[in-house]
C-alpha cells in the first residue's frame, strides 16, 4: 500500500526536481500541500501529485499546440 502523504524530498524525487525547486511550488501554491505538526511540515497528497502531473502535461500540450515547431528551410 503506497502512502497517501508524501515528503517534498518524495515529490521532488518523483519529479526529478531539486527539494529547493518542491518548496517553492508549494509555497507559491502551484502545487498544493498541507502543514502539519507542531514544526509545520509540508506534506503533499499523492493524489494532488498525480492531478498536478495531469495538469501540467495538459499546459504542455497547449503550448505546443499554441508554438508549433517551424520547418527548417533547406538550403
Amino acid at each position: 500500500m503506497e502512502a497517501r502523504f508524501l515528503l517534498l524530498a518524495d515529490v521532488a524525487a518523483e519529479l526529478n526536481v531539486s527539494d529547493s525547486q518542491v518548496y517553492h511550488m508549494v509555497r507559491s501554491g502551484e502545487l498544493p500541500a498541507i502543514k502539519i505538526g507542531g514544526r509545520g511540515q509540508w506534506r503533499v497528497e499523492r493524489s494532488r501529485l498525480e492531478e498536478y502531473i495531469q495538469q501540467k502535461y495538459a499546459e504542455t500540450a497547449q503550448w505546443v499546440a499554441d508554438n508549433p515547431l517551424a520547418e527548417r528551410e533547406t538550403e
